[in-house]
């Protein structure tokens, strides 16, 4: 367990609230704000971390992320702001919250004005405890002053690998969260999510502005889930494969595809087949989405098929399997959804199918859109003669450019910390404004570095589908945790072909440099290779004897 600053039963002393020596005020708090008798492994050391500084916690699906803000919030004695990605997950977190006894409301684009002003007064007046909003939430004027009348002492980002999955690319309000927190005279900020490699967690604290943050790392195994990979030469016998696996399951199965398409397909062959299956994707009108989500999590629905756009916040206890129609795009994303099956800490299943041309499709999702370099030029140029900052409105307008395209313009920008946010919009920062050519070729750059490491992701994927190496091996050490033995629970180590690690060099997540690709973390071993996470190159794997031989890696 990597974990901040704070004592176990005693004072939590750096910019943090007393706690009395003599209670365990931890335990009480959780207990009156949560309903939580007894914190689990990782609860705890977020809490008291997220007491003394800004923090980033990753702790495993199910955990109970959410008690973590709630004791936190009652610690620190005043209102909590939760930034979460969807309505749907919005919604049932107010559920929670309200069951809990918080004074707890959402103001998001499903409420009406006059319930959305209300709130915001609310809040203003000291009336509620908890006010959940998406991050283009921030970007409001009578948001940022409601929530500044309100004199917040804590701001949530839930399901926070988001900032790193969404804030360079259509969803860049993520990246102005830190804006958002200097108007609110800093507030403690504690970012929460279950799967996040080094890379991303690093991401996250820059992404967040966060100050000297902590990293509160909790295992993320799930040992009861079982994991598996099969690799086919056609769709037919994938997708009849697929269809298979789930009359198998005697319970709840989520399907994962990675096209609206695709999901039309597999739920009309599971029906077909005798498993009735509903479709959830981002196509589907919001009404139709929110009916299918609530038909599946009270169990009026046991089989879904849907792309990634399901599955924040959905926590169905007896979930008996998650499979995949084809790889995601990174090892992040596969053990999220993977990670919801099995809830309930019964057995469940992980199984991946997969065709060779899937991986080109993950590429070409990966390295494809993105800002084009006109677009960039043209946005600079108007932002730069602007009298005063502009709405994301007026840029569009003024630039003739889409939403999709400004979207992208400021996720560049605000990333290469060109761009600032202010009251009344967005505007160049100084030296931004001196150099608008350098601006414009150094966000170039971050992109091309952007999609280099994104391309190696999807490598990775590739590497845990064909391994013959334990599963959860590498997919553990891929997210930063040292496992050198075998789960004894994957298709691998039931055949037998898994193996004891071998002597290793450096440790995982152990600093290294490269002659050529500079900076770097030991991020997993197989056979006599090891893969390193390089700062600017992404992924690459090394064969051992050379790096040995030719003294190609070294301790930072």
């Amino acid at each position: 367990m990597d974990q901040g600053t704070g004592g176990r039963n005693g004072r939590v002393t750096t910019e943090g609230p007393m706690l009395d020596e003599n209670r365990d005020e931890i335990a009480e708090a959780a207990a009156a704000a949560a309903g939580v008798e007894v914190l689990r492994p990782g609860q705890r050391e977020a809490v008291e971390s997220a007491l003394a500084r800004d923090t980033v916690a990753v702790l495993a699906s199910g955990t109970g992320k959410t008690a973590v803000y709630e004791t936190v919030a009652r610690l620190l004695g005043g209102p909590a702001i939760v930034v979460s990605p969807t309505i749907a997950l919005q919604r049932d977190q107010v559920q929670i919250l309200r069951a809990h006894g918080h004074r707890a409301t959402a103001v998001n684009s499903a409420r009406g004005e006059r319930s959305r002003r209300q709130a915001l007064a609310d809040l203003a007046g000291g009336r509620l405890d908890m006010l959940l909003l998406a991050p283009e939430q921030l970007g409001s004027p009578d948001v940022l002053d409601a929530l500044e009348q309100g004199h917040p002492t804590l701001l949530v980002v839930d399901e926070a690998h988001t900032v790193s999955e969404w804030g360079s690319n259509f969803r860049p309000d993520y990246l102005l969260i830190g804006t958002a927190v200097q108007r609110l005279h800093v507030p403690r900020v504690l970012a929460l999510t279950a799967t996040a490699a080094p890379r991303v967690r690093r991401d996250i604290a820059e992404g967040l502005g966060m100050r000297d943050p902590a990293v509160v790392v909790g295992n993320a195994d799930r040992p009861e889930i079982w994991l598996g990979a099969r690799l086919f030469a056609g769709s037919r016998e994938r997708d009849d494969a697929l269809v298979a696996a789930a009359l198998g399951v005697d319970g709840a199965v989520i399907v994962y595809a990675p096209t609206h398409r695709r999901c039309s397909e597999l739920a009309d062959a599971l029906t077909q087949a005798g498993r009735a299956a509903a479709i959830y994707h981002a196509g589907l009108p919001a009404g139709q989405r929110r009916q299918t989500a609530d038909d599946f999590l009270c169990a009026r629905a046991d089989t879904i098929v849907a792309t990634s756009a399901f599955g924040m916040g959905i926590d169905r206890r007896d979930v008996r399997a998650v499979l995949h129609a084809g790889p995601p795009t990174s090892v992040d994303e596969y053990f999220q959804e993977a990670g919801r099956a099995g809830r309930d800490g019964e057995r469940a299943r992980g199984l991946l199918l997969y065709r060779l041309e899937d991986f080109a499709l993950g590429r070409y999702l990966e390295s494809g859109g993105g800002v084009h370099e006109d677009d960039l030029r043209c946005a600079v140029g108007v932002l730069r003669d602007a009298d005063a900052p502009l709405s994301r409105a007026e840029l569009a307008q003024r630039a003739g450019l889409s939403r999709r395209s400004v979207a992208l313009v400021v996720g560049v920008l605000v990333g290469g910390n060109a761009l600032q946010q202010r009251r009344g919009g967005l505007e160049l920062r100084a030296a931004a404004d001196r150099h608008p050519a350098g601006v414009v070729d150094d966000a170039m750059a971050e992109r091309e570095r952007r999609r280099e490491f994104d391309r190696t992701r999807v490598d990775m994927i590739r590497a845990y589908a064909e391994t013959t190496d334990c599963r959860r091996r590498v997919i553990l050490e891929l997210l930063g945790e040292d496992y050198p033995q075998r789960c004894l629970n994957c298709d691998n180590c039931d055949a037998g072909t898994s193996e004891e690690a071998a002597d290793r060099p450096f440790r995982i997540g152990s600093a290294v440099v490269h002659p050529e690709w500079g900076q770097g973390t030991v991020s997993h071993y197989e056979g006599d290779r090891v893969v390193v996470l390089f700062t600017d190159g992404g992924y690459r794997t090394l064969a051992l004897p050379l790096v040995r031989k030719k003294g190609l890696l070294r301790a930072a």
